[in-house]
């Protein structure tokens, strides 16, 4: 038979777990609602034999960080999104919020910087290889967006192709990278504009 105290107590105990509970998924909520927009795989260059599979907005950096950008993206304020085909065509979205405009517009810079210099530094450290790069121009999107594409192979293996969009929206950057085995010629440019003009303007600043 239970006595009071023990009844007063369960009920206590029940109470602070309820309030636990909702605390929790309060911060889960409101973690959840501060995240930028992001693509869908229905945005992104529509592959020829495979639809595009999206994985869940996480917050922080991928496990790998994206090709030519290794160092360049903060963890700080920062979400990713991969996307994967039943092929060897993948993609990566990493938006990050930063402190200020002025804070944004200066990791657009680097994240340039760093893509434009990337054929060159890959050709560094990859004795034998190949490797090219192009400059795809700017959009007219919120706070304008740039896209990329960079080409590298080595001796007896497949080349690889990627596609870079960066853009801005307030103090919002993101970053679309996609990938598949190929060159230049190949690679969806008019497509990945229109997907990275998509990133931007979902980024919800």
């Amino acid at each position: 038979m239970f006595r009071r105290s023990d009844t007063a107590a369960t009920l206590a105990t029940a109470l602070v777990a309820t309030a636990t509970a909702l605390v929790l998924t309060t911060s889960t909520s409101a973690a959840a609602a501060t995240a930028p927009g992001f693509l869908s795989g229905t945005d992104l260059p529509p592959h020829p034999s495979s639809p595009w599979y999206a994985g869940a907005v996480t917050k922080g950096l991928p496990e790998f960080a994206p090709f030519c950008l290794e160092g360049a993206l903060p963890a700080t304020g920062s979400w990713h999104r991969d996307f994967g085909t039943e092929f060897d065509t993948g993609a990566v979205q990493v938006s990050v919020r930063s402190a200020s405009p002025s804070a944004a517009a200066k990791l657009v810079g680097t994240l340039e910087r760093k893509v434009a210099a990337c054929a060159a530094d890959w050709l560094r450290t990859t004795p034998g290889g190949t490797a090219s790069w192009q400059d795809y121009g700017t959009l007219p999107v919120e706070e304008g967006a740039h896209v990329y594409g960079v080409h590298t192979s080595i001796p007896d293996s497949e080349p690889g192709v990627h596609l870079f969009g960066i853009g801005r929206d307030g103090a919002t950057v993101t970053v679309v990278k996609w990938g598949e085995m190929g060159n230049l010629s190949h690679a969806p440019v008019a497509d990945f504009k229109k997907t990275t003009t998509k990133a931007v303007n979902k980024l919800n600043p």
